[in-house]
């Protein structure tokens, strides 16, 4: 045995899990072609094929599976356990009581389930089935995307998506670049550029492309979007040529092919391997907050259920050690039971016991609570409030399971593009050299309604300053990456911009320069092109100018600016920079700065997106340093990024400003005041984007996340550039703290304005360090700890360049605090579905951007204003309907059953039931259980109108509020005090009892035949009447359907007792019941005991309800009691639907 088991262990992992486990990185043969003889190793590589697979079970494992997770719950578990013991033992009730309700519970959950994966199986299919084209021998072959294999050649033509990543080898473009859009993605919709391999760029046709031979070596896959290492080896001739691949050359799955014919790519990681899939989340089995607090419940109550068993067996036979009274005439025992050992006979007798009082923890709860949750789930679905007529899109409801969760939600965690905004840019204004000028409204080359028909220009002060501002608008016409898509007319004729009526558009990797271009347009200069290297204007006096582009300085979020620089048709060379204003004005050296300024403060209080603009003339010498620099820069390999920057830094001096403009990221409708409520409900609101940092800022303040008092804390790259992460952190630790006081008090009154509050922004790279255990330096602290600190102080925090995994693990970060919160996640792309995944409820908004957050998410709706009523009405309604049904549900079955238990110590513990097994097994399922259902899917305590305009009554149900401890022992002790009342109150009636001439027993004071079953009659009749009035009581929202479903099922009681004691039944073998009822309600005093027992029962929680309001009232019971007294007019009724064929409450 020379082989350690170290080694024994390698050699198995590897074959079990491939060798590319084993290594940082993979080796990729392009179209499968080995290298040339001596170049290298040719070692083949396993790869997972194209599936992509989101389902959760198979054919194979679904029974044993779905069996699994469902039996994981305590109450079905339990259930289980009694209904085999019933089986197996002698018990006083037959198994059908629990075997029938649990086995229905158990197989809608499965078909539900069933259904919903093979929704997901049926999705899948569609993705892996769909066609690509592979080249394979020269020829363009059509294949299913699932047969894909890393080292494939395929062709996606102009708007189709990437069926894996690719690296990009050719594409229809001389330059070799594509265009593409990532919004399912990262969220961002705007055109981004990428480059083909340099040296095989040339390879335009399916033939040269099959020609190429090379190798790929790259890091194996990871989640990170925007990180990508590695090289290509293309032999060529004798000695391969190497070149390094990054980001700009990786093609993601799921982003799409725009402006470009069509492109060539390699497959270098394919199905679940792709960093799409890397960054989706497994769909997990989500559990609310009440069904966690009814499983501690079940606990309690099965603690109890034990309890009692015990008392009852251990009394038992502490009653049978006396000889009489072991074996009575009555009740002799058989040899067998004779012979059988005490331990066996005491086990079966306690089994017995718990069978007797199981109806304690009903089966009946979670049927009523699963059917309460999924029909509950329609009326979001027919809301009409919440429609969208423009889509014709209404609320959809994906799982019912968490309804009341909407209730209780303490974070929201929100996309920014799509979710917040439209991603629609407007061109509201510029201000060149303090004069303003404004456009028609202008967005995506139409003219807004309602805009002012003005062109400022006309009416600009003097020729010099209308010149200054033609030099302006000619700086945003050069000064941007805008690529012009023209489209084909039917005749096939391509017409420009300038040839009549427009048939072209702009597209860019930044919307603002398309809303910039399409602004200048408006004021008369018209960008038309960019073709040979020559951008060509047409200007007012439609004449086309022309200017040659030299360079482009490129935009980076550190220096927030970008440049070109350009030649004129009359040899002037221009540097032209747009930015930031904090990044423009301190390299200014003239130009009205303090009117632009002033200008550019206004707008940004407006939320608006502002821009400065300046110039610098270049010298034929000035631009031959420029040269110099940039070209000494780009070659270096090593800090190449550093380099660059630092020529940009030297080039950007000495600006002479122009002017400044505004554009506005359209906001979604009325999600400034969504976001608000949100806020004032006691909700902290979170923005995690794609997007850039300037970008989502600016958004942040016009969706009034960010305020004008709120003091911005910055946690970016940049700032960690200039401090260690640490000496930020503690820094920015100490700042929040210092005002923790203030913040206290801003929170319980909403934020006010009053007291400093704060925002904290944070970028991806940052996340990606704090989040990161420091290892090098123990001394530094928990960095995850000190950022949590920080978030819980500020009002606000916005997550910038955000990978979808990293949104899921900010998400899970707070889900995983110690204050443990509820979190909701809302967005509409696929870059979304990370986080919908994992938060505790997952929103998704039917936008522009596909359909996978829709698909991913629990509920769907069609914009973001609609989440406001989501969660103040609907989520509101969901909690208080449930909190009570599950209290009530436990309070009716201690009622139900501790007079049971009481009952053992006048029964000699025989195990004798008190009631009928009519009365046992209806109880649940008829008599008290349509009442509750009703209440808990139509109750209102609240006006809705008023929930939508007061959110602060959202806080009132914070954390759980209405099922915590306190409330669950209040419930449980008034159980037992009614159970109480109602069997000593009938025991006391009973008390004198004489012989009647035929041997019966009758009450001296009622003359009333007295029997076991009288006597258990008269507790159930006083026990059925006391729940249902307690039911209606605590109702607040009467309609005709709640007197007929509470009166109504009083009825059906002494409708079915009068049957079921008024016939002698056939089928049964005994007639135990037969005039039992009506002799019952034959004696006057049996009437005027129920009614005293009756309120006996009822007064104390009456008179704990009075002075309770009276002396420590809540907002909402204050607004109850308000309403009582003013409102004479009925509360508006929650419309199930808006026909007239449809029910109204």
């Amino acid at each position: 045995m020379g082989m350690d088991f170290s080694t024994l262990r390698s050699l198995i992992s590897r074959f079990c899990a491939g060798e590319e486990n084993c290594v940082d990185t993979r080796t990729v043969y392009i179209g499968h072609k080995e290298p040339p003889p001596g170049a290298e190793a040719f070692i083949q590589q396993r790869f997972p094929d194209n599936r992509i697979v989101s389902s959760k079970y198979t054919f194979w494992n679904f029974v044993p599976k779905n069996m699994f997770e469902q039996f994981r719950r305590v109450a079905n578990f339990y259930f289980l356990i009694i209904f085999l013991v019933q089986l197996i033992i002698d018990t006083p009730t037959s198994p059908i009581t629990s075997g029938l309700p649990l086995f229905f519970v158990i197989i809608v959950t499965a078909i539900k389930q069933g259904y919903e994966d093979w929704l997901r199986h049926k999705a899948d299919n569609a993705v892996n089935q769909c066609p690509v084209d592979v080249v394979q021998h020269g020829k363009v072959v059509r294949t299913q995307s699932r047969r894909l294999r890393v080292g494939d050649v395929v062709q996606v033509k102009e708007d189709e998506t990437f069926p894996c990543d690719l690296i990009l080898l050719s594409s229809s473009r001389d330059d070799g670049t594509c265009y593409v859009t990532t919004a399912s993605l990262d969220g961002e919709s705007s055109h981004k550029t990428y480059h083909a391999v340099q040296d095989t760029k040339a390879y335009k046709t399916e033939r040269e492309v099959a020609c190429i031979h090379a190798t790929i070596d790259c890091e194996q896959p990871q989640p990170d979007l925007y990180k990508f290492r590695g090289n290509i080896n293309i032999y060529m001739g004798n000695e391969p040529v190497s070149r390094s691949l990054a980001s700009q050359n990786l093609l993601l799955r799921g982003a799409t092919l725009k402006n470009t014919e069509y492109i060539f790519g390699v497959a270098i990681y394919t199905g679940m391997e792709s960093k799409m899939a890397l960054n989706y989340q497994s769909k997990s089995q989500k559990r609310s907050a009440v069904e966690k607090s009814m499983n501690a419940y079940l606990v309690v109550y099965l603690c109890i259920l034990i309890s009692k068993a015990v008392i009852n067996t251990v009394l038992k036979y502490v009653w049978q050690a006396d000889p009489n009274k072991d074996e009575p005439w009555y009740n002799e025992k058989t040899e067998t039971e004779r012979q059988r050992h005490i331990l066996i006979r005491a086990f079966t007798d306690f089994l017995a016991f718990m069978v007797l009082f199981n109806y304690i923890i009903p089966v009946s709860m979670y049927v009523t609570v699963e059917m309460q949750k999924f029909l509950g789930s329609y009326f979001i679905m027919w809301d009409d409030e919440m429609l969208d007529e423009e889509l014709g899109e209404r609320a959809v409801v994906n799982t019912s399971d968490l309804n009341e969760e909407l209730g209780q939600v303490e974070y929201v965690f929100t996309d920014k593009t799509g979710t917040l905004t439209e991603n629609n840019m407007e061109f509201i204004e510029c201000c060149v050299d303090g004069t303003v000028y404004e456009p028609d409204a202008i967005c995506n080359g139409q003219v807004m309604p309602g805009a002012a028909d003005i062109d400022m220009i006309d009416t600009s002060p003097g020729p010099q300053a209308k010149e200054r501002a033609e030099l302006f608008f000619r700086a945003l016409c050069l000064c941007h990456t805008v690529q012009v898509k023209e489209e084909e007319t039917v005749d096939g004729i391509k017409h420009g911009i300038h040839q009549g009526k427009s048939s072209s558009f702009y597209i860019s990797s930044s919307p603002d320069e398309v809303a910039l271009v399409e602004g200048m347009k408006r004021l008369g200069f018209t960008y038309l092109r960019l073709k040979d290297g020559q951008m060509e204007i047409l200007n007012r006096d439609d004449e086309i100018e022309r200017f040659e582009l030299l360079e482009v300085l490129t935009f980076d979020s550190v220096r927030r600016r970008m440049s070109v620089i350009v030649r004129s048709s009359t040899g002037e060379l221009y540097l032209f920079c747009k930015g930031a204003d904090s990044s423009i004005f301190p390299r200014v050296i003239s130009g009205k700065v303090e009117q632009v300024k002033a200008r550019v403060e206004h707008n940004a209080v407006e939320g608006l997106r502002t821009l400065c603009v300046a110039y610098r003339p270049l010298s034929p010498e000035q631009y031959e340093q420029v040269c110099h620099l940039l070209t000494r820069a780009k070659l270096e390999f090593q800090d190449q990024d550093k380099l660059v920057a630092e020529a940009y830094d030297l080039i950007e001096r000495d600006l002479i400003l122009l002017g400044a403009t505004a554009v506005e990221d359209r906001l979604q409708e009325k999600a400034a005041d969504t976001i608000e409520s949100l806020h004032k409900a006691g909700m902290k609101v979170w923005v995690l984007t794609g997007d850039k940092m300037e970008t989502a800022a600016a958004t942040c303040y016009a969706s009034k996340l960010f305020r004008r008092s709120t003091q911005i804390l910055e946690l970016t790259t940049k700032r960690t550039e200039e401090q260690s992460l640490h000496d930020v952190l503690f820094e920015l630790k100490r700042t929040v703290l210092r005002h923790y006081g203030a913040m206290a008090r801003d929170t319980s009154s909403g934020l006010s304005s009053e007291y400093a509050d704060y925002g904290l922004i944070i970028d991806g790279a940052t996340l990606s360090a704090v989040m990161r255990p420091n290892q090098e330096d123990s001394n530094s602290g928990n960095y995850k700890e000190i950022f949590l600190e920080i978030c819980r102080n500020c009002s606000a925090v916005l997550c910038c360049r955000m990978a979808p995994l990293q949104k899921a693990q900010i998400v899970k970060m707070i889900k995983a605090s110690k204050e443990h919160p509820i979190t909701l996640a809302i967005g509409d792309g696929a870059n979304d579905v990370s986080m919908i995944l994992e938060a505790h409820v997952g929103i998704g908004i039917m936008g522009k951007e596909g359909r996978q957050a829709v698909r991913n998410s629990d509920y769907a709706i069609p914009k973001f204003k609609h989440l406001k009523k989501m969660l103040l009405v609907h989520g509101h309604y969901y909690y208080i309907r449930i909190s009570e049904l599950v209290q009530y549900f436990f309070y009716k079955n201690v009622c139900f059953i501790f007079p049971q238990f009481l009952y053992q110590f006048f029964c000699g513990f025989s195990q004798q039931p008190l009631y009928d097994t009519a009365y046992l097994t209806l109880y649940n399922i008829s008599f008290t259980s349509l009442p509750i259902l009703l209440y808990s899917l139509m109750e209102q305590h609240i006006n809705m109108d008023i929930l939508k305009k007061d959110p602060s009554l959202y806080r009132d149900i914070a954390k759980n509020s209405l099922l915590t401890w306190p409330i669950f022992i209040y419930w449980t002790v008034l159980g037992v005090y009614d159970a109480i009342v109602m069997f000593f109150g009938a025991y006391f009636l009973f008390d004198n009892t004489t012989f009647t001439s035929n041997g019966q027993l009758m009450t001296t004071n009622t003359q009333m035949m007295f029997g076991n079953w009288t006597f258990g009659t008269l507790v159930f009749t006083v026990l059925v009447f006391t729940v249902t009035f307690k039911l209606a009581l605590d109702t607040h929202y009467w309609t005709w359907i709640n007197h007929f479903v509470i009166w109504g099922s009083l009825v059906f009681f002494v409708v079915f007792s009068l049957l079921w004691g008024g016939i002698i039944w056939p089928f049964l073998n005994y007639q135990r019941m037969y005039y039992v009822f009506m002799q019952m309600l034959s004696s006057g005093p049996a009437w005027l005991s129920i009614i005293l027992l009756i309120t006996a029962s009822l007064l104390p929680d009456v008179v704990k309800k009075v002075f309770w309001r009276a002396l420590w009232p809540t907002t909402t019971e204050r607004i109850q009691t308000k309403r009582r007294c003013l409102a004479s007019e009925p509360s508006t009724i929650f419309m199930l639907s808006q026909t007239s064929s449809r029910i109204s409450f």
